[in-house]
């Protein structure tokens, strides 16, 4: 795993903590089915993990320490979810036997890992002959919004620029049918999806997030220690995030590549 450029701060919790099968698997949920056994690689606060565990038989989460998977741990507790086991794990180097689970799934996982194709190459080797590889990535390249404002088109450029310098890939989402190919897939179903914020109480959400995660999440302390951006440029940036969102016209469209694979 490279370095984790968004960091586990509140406000960057905020976002992930929304996400479930409805708007984020959406393109694997036809393959659940109740006897399935279904590792979730990189589960983050757990809430995809907690929705999947109530369709399996099973469900193991992993992430890559143990204050991350702790995340993840309190909510299944929280929520009475029993058959969920927790491992800390690199995804390029699974601890799991050959042709353990049935459904293997990453969200948000592969634009961060130093080897993306190798991780591919364990999700294959610990899933069962016939079972399923589902990894679903954003495409920051892609990213599109209005009004224009030129701020957004800074912190965009400097998100960039700070993934890669961890090792990750921004612009996964449009790689992941290559790296499924190269990591010897030979049935891939290649799709795309997306989140849309539009409405005024999705704006503010939305906007109102990364004004706050631009200032003080992991993202924003790279940026500072390492020259990028000085803090009343990311002030800037974060005022500007407010502005679009108190904006009646203001629109934001996030695309993501999805890949369903089989051996």
């Amino acid at each position: 795993m490279a370095v984790y450029t968004h960091g586990h701060h509140d406000s960057v919790l905020r976002s992930h903590n929304t996400r479930t099968i409805a708007n984020s698997a959406a393109y694997l949920e036809p393959l659940l089915s109740a006897d399935a056994h279904l590792l979730d690689v990189g589960a983050g606060p757990g809430t995809i993990t907690v929705d999947f565990a109530g369709r399996v038989r099973r469900a193991t989460a992993t992430e890559i320490n143990t204050d991350a998977l702790s995340l993840s741990q309190k909510l299944a507790a929280e929520r009475g979810a029993g058959n969920i086991d927790f491992s800390v794990e690199d995804v390029h180097a699974l601890s799991f036997d050959d042709d353990t689970f049935d459904i293997v799934h990453a969200h948000q996982v592969l634009q961060h890992v130093v080897d993306p194709v190798q991780a591919l190459r364990e999700m294959r080797r610990v899933a069962k002959p016939g079972g399923v590889v589902a990894a679903r990535d954003a495409d920051y390249a892609g990213f599109h919004w209005f009004p224009l404002i030129p701020e957004l088109d800074e912190w965009l450029r400097l998100y960039r620029a700070a993934a890669r310098a961890n090792g990750g890939e921004p612009d996964a989402g449009r790689r992941l049918l290559s790296w499924a190919r190269a990591a010897g897939f030979t049935e891939v179903t290649a799709t795309a999806s997306t989140w849309c914020y539009a409405t005024p109480e999705e704006r503010a959400w939305w906007g109102g997030m990364w004004a706050d995660r631009i200032l003080e999440s992991a993202l924003a302390h790279q940026l500072q220690r390492d020259g990028l951006a000085t803090r009343d440029q990311l002030q800037q940036i974060s005022d500007a995030w407010r502005s679009w969102a108190d904006d009646g016209d203001g629109w934001y469209l996030v695309p993501h590549g999805e890949v369903l694979c089989r051996s």
